[in-house]
């Protein structure tokens, strides 16, 4: 999946916000197929269910069954087409999401060999805020952080301060 180009800033910021809210006592329902990122949690001492690659779109068999307190989706909702029906279904109270921004320079990604892979959504931060809100959930805190790639170019450049992901911290509403 990432061939020589594993994510690991993306992933060092991840885990660091994740401990900063979720106890290792808490059990997760981590949306999407296990990866990289599910076996970090679990090395980290986090008891982590994933999903098993269910079209989540129309099968929210997963997430209305599971006992988790906690579900985590790490760059799972721009690949749907209508995140909120998945999020108004969650039963856990709390959620840890991150999502790539959208980049104004760039367009939508989309693999043309993997029909999975490619992106519905690019959210910029205030829309993936309202999803949330709209779907019954209160943001308890947020982060952004760039991603700089060794590459020459204009593209390259603007990655260095522009921000690519977005990862929040939310609460179910009463």
């Amino acid at each position: 999946m990432y061939e020589n180009n594993f994510p690991n800033k993306r992933y060092r910021h991840t885990l660091a916000f994740l401990q900063k809210h979720i106890d290792t006592s808490e059990p997760i329902l981590d949306l999407g197929v296990e990866n990289p990122f599910s076996e970090i949690m679990k090395a980290q001492g986090y008891h982590v269910e994933n999903t098993k690659g269910e079209d989540l779109d129309v099968d929210f068999d997963v997430v209305t069954q599971s006992h988790a307190e906690v579900v985590t989706a790490f760059e799972i909702f721009e690949h749907l087409v209508a995140p909120y029906n998945v999020l108004k279904e969650v039963k856990a109270k709390k959620l840890v999401a991150s999502i790539p921004m959208r980049l104004w320079f760039s367009s939508a990604y989309r693999s043309k060999t993997d029909p999975w892979d490619r992106h519905y959504h690019e959210f910029e931060d205030w829309q993936f805020d309202w999803l949330l809100e709209k779907a019954g959930w209160t943001i308890k805190d947020s982060a952004k952080w760039t991603n700089p790639t060794k590459k020459i170019g204009l593209r390259p450049l603007l990655r260095l301060f522009t921000n690519r992901y977005y990862i929040v911290y939310a609460e179910r509403k009463n």
